[in-house]
């Protein structure tokens, strides 16, 4: 046998570099014509799903927005209670700077006064409450009172939204009626402004009760001192030869003199807090007032349905 020599095939590199790139280029064309049904179909399935339920299976939702800022001010009770210092004692304050709006807003009490409020609508008709909208609406409740405020508060907190920007507040009441939420707007802001109104009225009468109570015992304490001094000039009616008598009454005028001060100014500023005290005031301005939105603002639907096209081709 005679050994033939092997041959080899030699490889070439190929003579052009983008050829495999092409390759599978074409391969993936013809893996989407292939499925060009599926492509179509699925983001169409996709859609239609989104679609209807948007349309059947979600509840519009219409946001009110109202603009307003606190009237703010406490500067005559800073008087008083500056000029009230300054003879050694406090007085309390009606007005609180740290009181703050949005955490009043959405909290259980005002939610809980607001729940008993009686407002129109297409969905249940006219004058029905808060609670009975917010909860079992036309259906008889199959819960305690208890439980139904409980849940009422917390759909009240759920519609409500503050924003703040310095001394200005944005509320947003989102309901499932445009009136509603321009309605249940309007009644946030009296809330707040009747709350702040009892608030201040509840501080005023407490410093009105304290300044009396101090002007009672700053009367005693001047008569007290009165009577001191007349009793002392008439033992020493002859204090001219002696100077620790003319220091003695020197101390009791001076006495005398503070207390009448501290009198007069407690009796100016009593007469302040009862004008505080009946001082009709709005605590609460309203810059823009709510309006009845022209559209609802959740859910968007064409943005639902373009994103389930993209879900569906991905």
């Amino acid at each position: 046998m005679t050994n033939e020599p092997i041959q080899t095939q030699q490889q070439y590199p190929s003579q052009y570099p983008f050829e495999k790139d092409a390759i599978s280029l074409m391969s993936i064309l013809l893996i989407l014509a292939k499925h060009f049904k599926l492509i179509i179909i699925t983001p169409t399935v996709f859609c239609i799903i989104t679609i209807i339920y948007a349309l059947f299976f979600t509840s519009p939702v219409y946001v009110s927005t109202a603009t307003f800022m606190s009237s703010g001010g406490a500067g005559e009770q800073s008087q008083m209670m500056g000029l009230a210092s300054q003879f050694g004692f406090s007085v309390p304050k009606s007005e609180t700077a740290q009181w703050s709006y949005t955490d009043v807003i959405k909290s259980r009490t005002l939610a809980r006064s607001m729940l008993n409020r009686k407002f129109d609508t297409e969905k249940y008709g006219s004058q029905k409450s808060l609670l009975q909208i917010l909860t079992y609406g036309d259906k008889h409740p199959e819960v305690g009172i208890d439980t139904l405020i409980i849940d009422g508060i917390s759909a009240v907190q759920g519609m409500i939204k503050v924003n703040t920007a310095g001394s200005m507040f944005e509320l947003e009441i989102s309901a499932f009626e445009p009136q509603l939420s321009s309605d249940v707007a309007n009644a946030v802001m009296h809330e707040l402004d009747r709350h702040k109104r009892e608030y201040n009225a509840r501080k005023s009468t407490e410093t009105r009760q304290f300044i009396e109570e101090r002007l009672f015992n700053t009367k005693i304490e001047l008569e007290t001192a009165e009577e001191t001094l007349k009793e002392f000039r008439e033992r020493n009616r002859s204090i001219l030869e002696s100077p620790q008598l003319q220091l003695e009454q020197e101390r009791l005028a001076r006495d005398v003199v503070v207390l009448i001060s501290v009198f007069t100014t407690l009796k100016q500023q009593l007469e302040t807090a009862k004008i505080d005290e009946v001082k009709e005031s709005d605590y609460v301005i309203v810059v823009d007032p709510p309006e009845s939105p022209l559209g609802p603002s959740k859910p968007n639907k064409r943005l639902m349905v373009i994103f389930a096209g993209i879900l569906g081709i991905g």
